[in-house]
Formats: structure tokens, C-alpha cells, sequence
């Protein structure tokens, strides 16, 4: 288990190595200079060629990526451009409504799609089940753009139940904060909630006529207790990494989200910064979204163990 354990530590190491060298070299490349972007069209060539300077963007790209390398290691992801403040301290300002925004979303994924694959592979081949399926497949097609704006819309502007766009006030409760972040949670619900339901059903199909759930069945165990405590209980392994999936996937699916609602998350802040050239934003922001969905792919592996003590790790 240390053993396994270790080598999946490594294995996250390597790969969060490699996202930071990727996420240096796209964004240097990408067209568009921040210090044109700060001054303005106006700006001369010279007064640019300064500010370049001053930023440290003239340095050779390996004196850049060591500087950058050796941010990281110290825990500084380095001084936003345009905001003036260390990333890590605009991130902070900026993760409240993206990290309840995606528990937000993940919970009502979780609550309508699980009950429900459950339900579709237990009834297989009615009409239940077959239109569930028929409406999986169709919300996942979804773009959560769309719907986002279909639900602003129809429950925003037609009803009034709920606010166009904006996270509250400085002073705003829970409560009206989470009001705000429902419609958003719904648009990104559309896509988890038919993936999370068809993984559901396609790993309860697979355990339900197993000689175990027969076996409890004969023992005179009620319907139910037989559904729930046997077969979903050894169907959960597969349905747990598509949580993982769909966790990590609701936070950079956030980014568009949060556009959408005008929510001050990261997402938003990621869009700022991409549209200023805001390198030290683009690279934290990437880091961070990156490490969170290898973080979660780690606490999956190490949750299997749980759920299943027959698992064990190559």
C-alpha cells in the first residue's frame, strides 16, 4: 500500500511538472504582448520596449522559466500584471464562488442522477428506463452556455425567481448567495447529471444479475436492501471515478459558467486575464486548476480502497 501510494505521488509530481512547462510554453507563444495591452494603442514602441523591460518579459525565455520554476517551488506563483497583488492572493479573492459553484452543482448532479441510473437499470428495457436514457442523451449534447442562457431567460427575466447575474452583494448571507448560484449549478448540471447517471446504470447492469445479488435474494433479503446494500455498494467503484471526473470537470467548466452569470470566480478571473495578457494569472490559474484535477484523480485511487478492500494497487 506505501509502496503504491508513493508511486502515485511521484506520478503526480511528474505530471504537474509537465503542466507547468505546457501551460509557460503556450502562453508565451500565444500572439499579444501585456505590456502593449497595458499602454494602450496609443503607446509607442519605445515606452512598450520599458515597460517590457521593467515587467522582466525581455529576459531570455529558460531565464524566465527558471525564475517562474523557482516561484513555484518557494510557494509564490508570482505578481499578477494588471491587478498589482500576488496571484495566489487573486485567486483567493476569486475561489469562494467557483468552489461552492462546483459543490453546488456536483451535489444536484450526484442527487438527481444516481437515484435515477439506479432506478434505470433496475427497471432495464421500460419505459422508464428508456426515457431517461433519451433524456441523458440529449443533455448531454447541452452546450451549458446555452442552457445558461435559456435559464436566465425563462427563470430571470420572464419569472424574476432569480437574479441575471452577480454573486450578492459585499455584505450578502449565505443564503443569497446560494440563491444566486443556482442557476449556474443547473447549467452545468446538464452534461454531469447524464454522465454520472449513464456510468450509474451501465455499472449496476453489470452487478445486478451477479451470483452474489442472486445469492441474497434467496436468503429472503428485501428488494431494495438487496439493490442497495449489494449491488450498488460493488457497482460504486466505477460510478466514484466519473465523480472525480465530473468534479474536476465542473471546475474548468466553470470558467464559461461564471462568464455567463457574471460570478467573480476564478473562471471569470481566468477570462480577464487571457483577454490582458496577464501571464502570471494565466499560468497560476492553470496550475491550480490542474493540480485540483490530479488531486482529485489521487483521492479517488486512495477512496477504492474503501469502498472495496479487494482493490489493490499495482
Amino acid at each position: 500500500m506505501f509502496r503504491s501510494t508513493l508511486k502515485r505521488i511521484i506520478g503526480m509530481l511528474v505530471v504537474m511538472a509537465l503542466v507547468v512547462t505546457i501551460v509557460f510554453i503556450i502562453v508565451r507563444v500565444t500572439p499579444g504582448d501585456p505590456a502593449a495591452v497595458m499602454l494602450g494603442p496609443d503607446a509607442n514602441a519605445a515606452d512598450i520596449a520599458a515597460l517590457r523591460e521593467r515587467l522582466g518579459l525581455n529576459a531570455p525565455l529558460p531565464v524566465q522559466f527558471m525564475h517562474y520554476l523557482a516561484g513555484i517551488a518557494q510557494g509564490d506563483l508570482g505578481q499578477s500584471i494588471f491587478l498589482n497583488i500576488p496571484v495566489t492572493e487573486a485567486l483567493t479573492q476569486r475561489a469562494e464562488p467557483t468552489f461552492f459553484l462546483t459543490l453546488f452543482a456536483l451535489v444536484i448532479a450526484s442527487c438527481i442522477a444516481l437515484p435515477i441510473g439506479v432506478l434505470s437499470a433496475y427497471y432495464r428495457g421500460s419505459w422508464f428506463d428508456q426515457v431517461t436514457t433519451t433524456v441523458s442523451m440529449l443533455t448531454a449534447s447541452i452546450p451549458s452556455f446555452w442552457l445558461g442562457l435559456l435559464l436566465i431567460q425563462f427563470f430571470a427575466v420572464r419569472l424574476g425567481w432569480f437574479d441575471t447575474s452577480g454573486y450578492g452583494g459585499p455584505g450578502a448571507g449565505f443564503g443569497t448567495r446560494l440563491h444566486h448560484l443556482v442557476l449556474p449549478a443547473l447549467s452545468l448540471d446538464a452534461v454531469s447529471s447524464a454522465l454520472i447517471l449513464r456510468f450509474t446504470r451501465a455499472s449496476m447492469l453489470d452487478v445486478l444479475n451477479d451470483d452474489y445479488v442472486r445469492t441474497a435474494r434467496a436468503k429472503g433479503m428485501s428488494e431494495w436492501r438487496v439493490v442497495i446494500r449489494h449491488a450498488f455498494k460493488n457497482a460504486l467503484i466505477p460510478v466514484l471515478t466519473v465523480l472525480g471526473l465530473t468534479a474536476a470537470l465542473l471546475v474548468s467548466g466553470s470558467i464559461v459558467t461564471e462568464t455567463v452569470f457574471g460570478l467573480p470566480g476564478v473562471g471569470s478571473l481566468m477570462v480577464s486575464a487571457v483577454l490582458r495578457r496577464d501571464y502570471p494569472v494565466i499560468q497560476g490559474t492553470l496550475l491550480v486548476i490542474s493540480g485540483l484535477y490530479v488531486l482529485i484523480n489521487f483521492l479517488i485511487d486512495m477512496l477504492y480502497l474503501w469502498v472495496d478492500p479487494r482493490v489493490r494497487f499495482s
